[in-house]
């Protein structure tokens, strides 16, 4: 997620504002200390909606 978060121009801060998740899910999901194929499909909805990708990106 990091690297699709930094190609599109977002700070932690504005993925949070664009997609509803918390800051802190946001940090905790890219320095992999929660497993983001595990989350709430709603929680990834929302990341690949507000970055522009597909689900399927953010699980590789």
């Amino acid at each position: 997620m990091y690297e699709i978060r930094k190609a599109r121009g977002f700070t932690q801060q504005q993925l949070s504002d664009a997609s509803g998740v918390t800051l802190r899910m946001i940090q905790l999901y890219e320095q992999r200390q929660n497993d983001i194929s595990k989350a709430q499909v709603n929680v990834v909805i929302s990341l690949a909606n507000a970055l522009g990708c597909r689900v399927e990106d953010l699980l590789e």
